[in-house]
């Protein structure tokens, strides 16, 4: 028997039997061992992937280890992102200081490399001892000509979503200050995708072949200089909306550009996202070629899907992930699929996230903020599902209990935006769902053939700290039509 933390129960919601809001937003609870990440790796993982600019993380060498290359972005261009450069402070420079060390590394790093811009990275340690990592950068800056940021994203300043606000306020001081005469009247931001598997470079084209400009993606695929620029653009589309929504409302506040927010996970949210960018800028032409543009991929898609729909109909899902905006996604996807999600939960879903993931979702189905492995393994052998969809502290749970494993998270190699991309997220189900490893599982074995189950032993049993044919064209006004007999 797995108990949950008295001090969690209000964060843990489940769908019919409770109309109370979730709680959520909050501190970790003591004796819960999180699956967030530490501020400093929300701002890391938010900047990383802008390729062209230098990355320095001012602190010992195992916090530049622990996140380095962990959002898997792929760059068009420069590789610059990819290493890890840290100051590698020593017993010597916590105890006198360590901002000479800082200055000469960057010196060093920007003569050799060249960079666009360079980004500096407070960690814990150099809160505590007091380096003063702006005046540094701001040295550096005058006698090098080229912007040095300082990050305020000591580890210990919050959770992962005070990192991303960090990161945010960072980026911002790029913008405003490049050239926006050449942006044509329909341009577009696409902030909160980080070209996991190349999703960015999928995304780009749709929107080119609608004939809506894509004048920066913050931060896949990024670039300085489109940072510089991206205040010329008319309109934001915020797909993770948990490390993108300051970013865009100070894009709001200070440039008037409008903000909306989509998913391009899942054929019916890809769909919905182009319709909303074309009905924004109110011309025929965009509208004509994005419709035509999804009725031919949902198309090409949808008989497919068909098939992997007949197969998993019936089968149950747990998912644990980052961002709210990915579990609104996940939760249709496997709608469409015919898999019914049992679990649900963020690490940094808000309270309208929580109540919207609470209208999609089925009676009896689990939702939950900021859980520990304890708890999801006390709901995985409880909800008994046939597939986890998670990042990859939740890999080993799933396989400990002899469950099949989809990972949605930085570090999957397989894009799953996009048409094609659900295309792709259906195969994957598919084969994790249907192995035939399942039948060497004792208690998937019994299921599959319709025998009593047995519970296999829990890893941690503590009570003290157990916590039609073809395609179905979309409408113009986003909503995806599938009749109801396919």
């Amino acid at each position: 028997m797995i108990n949950v933390l008295e001090q969690r129960r209000a964060q843990i919601h489940r769908k019919g039997e409770s109309t109370a809001p979730l709680v959520c937003d909050r501190k970790s609870v003591a004796g819960s061992v999180t699956q967030r990440a530490c501020a400093f790796c929300g701002s890391r993982v938010v900047l990383y992937p802008i390729a062209d600019a230098l990355h320095v993380v001012h602190g010992p060498i195992g916090c530049a280890a622990y996140n380095w290359d962990i959002r898997g972005a792929l760059s068009s261009g420069p590789q610059l992102h990819r290493n890890s450069f840290s100051t590698d402070l020593q017993e010597l420079e916590v105890i006198y200081g360590g901002e000479k060390k800082l200055k000469q590394s960057l010196g060093e790093l920007i003569d050799h490399y060249r960079p666009k811009a360079a980004f500096v990275y407070s960690t814990c340690i150099v809160g505590v001892i007091g380096d003063d990592v702006e005046a540094v950068c701001r040295q550096v800056s005058r006698e090098k000509g080229i912007d040095v940021i300082p990050v305020a994203s000591e580890g210990f300043r919050g959770t992962k979503k005070t990192g991303y606000q960090a990161a945010c306020e960072a980026a911002y001081k790029l913008v405003g200050t490049g050239d926006t005469s050449s942006i044509g009247p329909c341009g577009i931001n696409i902030l909160g995708d980080f070209n996991i598997a190349g999703e960015s470079w999928l995304i780009r084209r749709y929107f080119e072949e609608a004939g809506i400009e894509v004048v920066a993606t913050i931060t896949g695929d990024g670039r300085v200089d489109d940072l510089r620029r991206c205040h010329g653009a008319k309109l934001n589309l915020v797909q993770c909306s948990g490390s993108m929504t300051h970013l865009a409302k100070l894009l709001e506040r200070d440039h008037a550009i409008p903000m909306r927010r989509v998913s391009f996970f899942g054929i019916e949210d890809t769909a919905a996202a182009l319709y909303e960018a074309a009905k924004f800028f109110d011309d025929p032409g965009v509208l004509e070629r994005t419709q035509v543009l999804v009725n031919r991929e949902v198309g090409r898609v949808y008989p497919e899907l068909k098939r992997y729909r007949a197969i998993l109909e019936g089968k149950k899902a747990a998912l644990y992930v980052g961002g709210a905006f990915k579990a609104f996604s996940l939760v249709k996807a496997l709608k469409l699929l015919g898999m019914k999600t049992v679990l649900a939960g963020t690490q940094t879903g808000s309270p309208e996230d929580y109540a919207l993931l609470r209208e999609i979702c089925d009676d009896g189905t689990v939702i939950v903020d900021d859980s520990n492995p304890v708890e999801l393994a006390k709901f995985i052998l409880e909800l008994d599902p046939d597939l986890f969809i998670g990042g990859v502290k939740e890999r080993p749970i799933a396989y400990k209990l002899g469950v099949g494993f989809c990972d949605h998270n930085h570090e999957r190699k397989i894009p799953l935006a996009g048409f094609e991309g659900m295309l792709h997220f259906a195969r994957e189900v598919h084969a994790s769902v249907m192995s035939p490893v399942w039948q060497f599982v004792p208690r998937r074995a019994a299921r599959a053939v319709g025998q009593p189950t047995r519970t296999p032993p829990t890893p941690v049993n503590h009570p003290a700290h157990a916590p039609g044919d073809g395609g179905r064209p979309a409408s113009i006004d986003g909503a995806l039509h599938v009749n109801s007999e396919d």
